[in-house]
């Protein structure tokens, strides 16, 4: 039987204080990060996201707990010892020197024969499409040929992990979009595991294979993409990840929500009877109807056009603003229906953290589960009775 693969990065109980002040940067963190994926730490500035990168690095060491590469406990390993590459914002290139020796830097530093040097650096450059670029100087680049020599650079060693501190911040929408996809080629290409640091939510969703979202100095809630977006847990995760219609509703029983003064079907379960929570709807979930055909009906209020799609505010009879996304026009002033379905409403709890939420997730469907097989032991029953 094949043991479980050995995480190559995990963070057990760690704790950064910063000792002139005494704040609290990261408040007993923990996780495990396989190898070969693509994680993102998400969230706002002073979260915490970069001093968990700088803490792997060895940039910064944790106040408590520990940090394990490939299993090897490396709190007291130097800089150059680990087994890791940065990319910095600023991509800390080497300005008096070209292309090619700035790729070949680490080798250099490790004494690695000049002619496997040639070799690796013409490979790194191919990957990067900069093929032709090595006698290059570093001043007559364009951002984002910076930023590829930098890559290039952090994945010439072929370390177990390249770390990523917001690389692309400083390049224009356009070329941060390409480079987007350019880095989440690269890293399923090589098979190394990334770890990439942003504030920026569609950059977060766009390239990850799983994201952790931070908040002060905690993590909120970790997942993949599909997972973060479509069941927050918590009103800050709804907030930050996307738009969102929030509003106060009552979970009546599983699958069945009161918010509006209105009950809805939902597919949502596992809470308490007509406990209080709050109700998510994304804005590209709810869809124009007639008046009388919506589940809702509003009154449009304003209307913006955002290139693929109208971004429609609209009030309901009870003053509750909501936000649609929508290809179809609406006229400002007009009366009109909102329709969603069961699966477009999404239920948190009230301060529900990421434990709470998966222990209840996790009960819920061993509840669902442990009754089918009730249900199907009736109906085998019952079948055999008919043949009998």
């Amino acid at each position: 039987m094949t043991g479980k693969m050995q995480p190559i990065i995990q963070f057990k109980n760690v704790k950064k204080v910063f000792e002139d002040n005494g704040q609290v940067v990261l408040n007993d963190i923990n996780f495990e990060l396989e190898s070969g994926k693509f994680y993102t730490l998400l969230g706002a500035s002073g979260s915490g996201k970069t001093t968990i990168l700088n803490i792997i690095a060895g940039l910064t060491d944790a106040t408590s707990g520990d940090i394990l590469l490939a299993g090897e406990r490396i709190n007291e390993v130097p800089i150059n010892k680990r087994d890791v590459h940065t990319v910095f914002q600023n991509y800390a290139l080497l300005p008096h020197k070209n292309v090619y020796d700035n790729i070949a830097f680490p080798l250099k530093i490790r004494k690695v024969a000049k002619a496997e040097i040639e070799t690796r650096v013409m490979e790194a450059l191919k990957m990067v499409r900069l093929t032709g670029f090595e006698h290059r100087r570093i001043q007559k680049l364009s951002g984002g040929q910076r930023q590829r020599v930098a890559i290039a650079r952090a994945i010439i060693n072929q370390p177990k992990v390249v770390l990523l501190d917001e690389p692309l911040s400083a390049l224009d929408l356009k070329l941060r979009t390409e480079m987007q996809y350019e880095l989440r080629a690269l890293q399923q290409k090589l098979g190394i595991t990334f770890v990439f640091v942003t504030h920026d939510q569609e950059e977060a969703l766009a390239m990850s294979d799983w994201i952790f979202v931070m908040n002060d100095g905690e993590i909120v809630q970790s997942g993949t993409p599909v997972d973060i977006y479509d069941e927050p847990i918590n009103r800050f995760v709804a907030t930050f990840i996307g738009e969102s219609n929030i509003v106060k509703g009552i979970m009546h029983d599983d699958y069945l929500v009161e918010f509006n003064g209105k009950s809805f079907e939902a597919v949502d379960g596992g809470m308490r009877k007509n406990e209080p929570v709050e109700v998510v709807i994304r804005p590209e979930d709810l869809r124009l109807t007639l008046p009388d055909e919506g589940k809702l009906v509003v009154r449009v209020k304003t209307q913006l056009f955002r290139g693929v799609h109208y971004e429609i505010i609209a009030i309901d009879e009870l003053g509750q603003e909501w936000m649609i996304h929508s290809t179809r026009r609406a006229i400002v002033g007009e009366v009109i229906g909102l329709d969603f379905e069961p699966e477009d409403i999404h239920i948190m709890r009230l301060n529900e953290t990421e434990a709470e939420f998966d222990a209840r997730i996790e009960e819920y469907v061993e509840e669902e589960v442990a009754e089918a097989g009730i249900i199907n032991a009736i109906r085998e029953d019952d079948e055999n009775n008919e043949h009998d």
